[in-house]
């Protein structure tokens, strides 16, 4: 598992950002509401409060920036390089040091201020002063933008980089671009390299891992290098000169003896050279590639002379093998060839270590030596080779269920296994008792027969074993309460039951010969009111029919939508929906309207259409009077127009004045306890039920006192 991971670092948000961030926080986690007529010691806590929360809101978030970039100082040398290399060190460590800087300078403006609101003397003092903290702590974070911006674009960086262990089995790759690094990564590992017939494809480290001997093995491949000074290599190459330094690893110099890659094999030779240095301690590995295109045989003898040589300087800990990425030809060789080495440099620096010493000094290991020459055998005493040669004879395995085989030879030379218990009891000479598979295949086979287990109970009468199990209901013997008269009853209850179903078969064939008489409209509809009837006693028996509240009856009588002409209940869709079923409704819907006369609210109802259709019936005497006497048209309408509207009006008045109710429709006795009700209620109405607190965001009209009191001078008088 890689030591260090980058991606758990919180995005680094903008100066502008931040400052709305802390602003906001501190609007909705502290209270906004205060008055000039509370304590001054109140007004002082409530803007301290407020000073004391956005100065803790921006450490916190300065804090947690700093802890999640690491420090160079304090990681792997590796990392550290690697960040000098991608990001400047001083750059980096100048914005974390403004960050750090700016924190330090939010807790004293903070420290100040609040200093400071201790000595105000008013509400206006006060909140002056706690604007002028928050105005100062947001202009320090407002100077930190390009530090933040910084640190963003690093973080976006960093969490792109390979996660990659510095202390773990580790294959490197090296050398001049295009020479097949990248293709060799991508066929021991899983990874997927770009791979480009051009210079420089890989611009970064990439990461990958492999197996061998059990073990997960990290390998590293890297970007091209080219042979000039250190101090004139770009970002890109360095990433390699940086791995190259830091990691222990098995190092793989690739040379591609065909320079397709644009480089000649001297060119090759003097890279190594030159970055030799950085082979110290290191197992190398001088892999000649392309050998599909070049053969290492067919190579000038000048050319060969000059990489052999040059392997020979590097020293017992280098070597050289060669390889084809096309062809795969010895591509496994030189994974496994750097793997062991690199595993024998692993032990050798671990055994030639202080701690073995330690540990070596308590083992002893102890190595025995030959007494003489003598070759002694394992010694069976005779008893024992007597019982194995009787137990060959007389313990004959069963073959029932299973192929003949070789070994199933009678002893007359028959090859078919014996069938039957008899063959094998001659055989043998001697009585062997059926095993539980033989009884199987003899009864059937497997799933057709199961032995009986109650042939091994241990029971103190071995005659017990097959006797039936009483079952026992709470600790009591169902055997001892079954009526031993049972079956006779059962019997006569069948007999009953099909007299029962004969009766009602008869009298359904009664009722189909009396649907004979009807005509086909009829029975269509005695066979809807049947169906209908099975549906409704269908539902009704459902089983979450009764999951629901049953409703009312003055409930359910009342119509669901006044708009819905077929939600009401009138007597005409009363009597066309009972006809479905084939009921009578003409008595219902008459008692429904004797009921309808007896309701005062239906009666004044009705005296009011009366009312109306006699006005409008008076409209149109009193019109056609007037054109009887010749009055204008224009007066009719006027006329006409007043009548609607004195109408309306009279409508609209009795709407806005509610009829009062009686008493005993409110549940009270008389009208002197409706008014002691109404007093009570007017009582708890003036109780103050609950308050508003400092902490509820709710904004009122108050009275400032400095504007209300006092002399009106001239001048201005608003609210400063």
């Amino acid at each position: 598992m890689p030591v260090y991971n980058f991606k758990n670092m919180a995005p680094v948000p903008s100066a502008s950002d931040l400052v709305d961030i802390v602003l906001t926080r501190t609007q909705r986690r502290t209270p906004t509401v205060v008055h000039p007529g509370y304590k001054i010691t109140r007004i002082r806590s409530f803007y301290i409060r407020k000073i004391k929360f956005t100065q803790q809101t921006i450490s916190d978030r300065l804090t947690a920036m700093l802890t999640d970039f690491p420090r160079l100082s304090d990681i792997h040398p590796f990392y550290s390089d690697l960040c000098n290399t991608l990001y400047d060190r001083d750059h980096y460590k100048l914005a974390l040091g403004q960050i750090n800087t700016a924190k330090t300078l939010v807790d004293a403006v903070a420290r100040d201020m609040i200093r400071m609101v201790k000595y105000g003397d008013s509400l206006y003092r006060c909140k002056c002063l706690k604007r002028a903290a928050l105005g100062r702590m947001c202009t320090i974070l407002k100077r930190q933008k390009a530090s933040l911006s910084y640190l963003e674009e690093v973080r976006k960086h960093m969490s792109r980089l390979p996660a990659l262990d510095p202390n773990t089995r580790t294959l490197l790759m090296c050398g001049l671009p295009n020479v097949g690094k990248s293709s060799f990564m991508n066929k021991i590992t899983r990874a997927n390299v770009d791979v480009q017939p051009y210079a420089f494809t890989t611009k970064s480290l990439f990461v990958g891992h492999t197996d061998y001997k059990y073990l997960r093995w990290q390998v590293i491949d890297t970007p091209g290098i080219l042979d000039h000074p250190l101090e004139q290599r770009n970002t890109i190459e360095m990433q390699a000169i940086t791995a190259l330094a830091h990691l222990t690893c098995s190092v793989l110099y690739f040379m591609d003896i065909s320079e397709q890659c644009g480089y000649t094999i001297e060119q090759q030779c003097n890279l190594f050279r030159s970055i030799q240095p950085l082979f110290a301690n290191k197992q190398l590995v001088v892999v000649i590639n392309k050998i599909d295109q070049q053969p290492w045989e067919t190579l000038e003898s000048d050319r060969r002379a000059m990489i052999e040589e040059l392997v020979k300087e590097s020293g017992p800990n280098t070597t050289m093998l060669t390889m084809s990425n096309v062809s795969e030809e010895g591509v496994s060789q030189v994974k496994n060839h750097a793997c062991d080495k690199l595993l024998a440099a692993r032990v050798d620096s671990r055994v030639s270590g202080n701690k073995v010493d330690s540990v070596m000094n308590r083992l002893q290991v102890v190595y025995p030596t030959a007494r003489d020459g003598i070759n002694r055998e394992a010694f069976i005493p005779e008893s024992v080779l007597k019982e194995r040669e009787q137990q060959k004879k007389t313990n004959v395995k069963s073959r029932i269920g299973y192929a003949p085989t070789i070994d199933d030879v009678n002893e007359e030379g028959d090859e078919t296994p014996p069938e039957s218990d008899d063959e094998m009891m001659e055989g043998g000479g001697t009585f062997r008792k059926k095993t539980a598979r033989e009884l199987m295949w003899e009864n059937g086979g497997p799933g057709v027969w199961a032995p009986d287990y109650r042939e091994q109970y241990d029971l103190a009468d071995p005659e017990w074993r097959f006797d039936a199990i009483p079952q026992i209901l709470d600790g009591k013997n169902i055997a001892d309460f079954v009526d031993p008269d049972i079956e006779e009853k059962l019997r006569l209850l069948e007999e009953e039951e099909e007299q029962l179903l004969a009766e009602y078969e008869a009298a359904n064939m009664d009722r189909i010969n009396d649907d004979d008489s009807l005509d086909e409209m009829e029975k269509a509809a005695v066979n809807e009111i049947r169906d209908r009837v099975k549906i409704a006693r269908t539902y009704k028996e459902r089983p979450g029919g009764r999951n629901r509240p049953v409703l009312p009856r003055e409930v359910r009588g009342r119509a669901k939508d006044c708009h819905d002409e077929s939600a009401k209940l009138n007597p005409e869709a009363i009597e066309k929906h009972m006809e479905k079923y084939g009921v009578d409704a003409s008595k219902m819907v008459e008692r429904g309207r004797k009921r309808e006369r007896e309701d005062p609210r239906v009666r004044r109802r009705n005296e009011q259409r009366d009312a109306d259709k006699e006005m409008e019936d008076a409209s149109k005497d009193s019109d056609e009077e007037m054109n009887g006497r010749g009055v204008s048209k224009g007066a009719i309408k006027r006329a006409k127009k007043e009548r609607e509207e004195s109408v309306k009006r009279e409508r609209s008045l009795a709407r806005s004045h509610s009829r009062p109710r009686e008493p005993s429709q409110m549940g009270l006795k008389d009208d002197d306890m409706a008014k002691v009700a109404k007093k009570v209620e007017k009582e708890g109405q003036k109780r103050w039920h609950g308050g508003s607190g400092e902490g509820d965001q709710r904004k009122a009209v108050h009275l400032v006192k400095w504007m209300n009191t006092g002399k009106k001078r001239n001048g201005t008088h608003y609210c400063r």
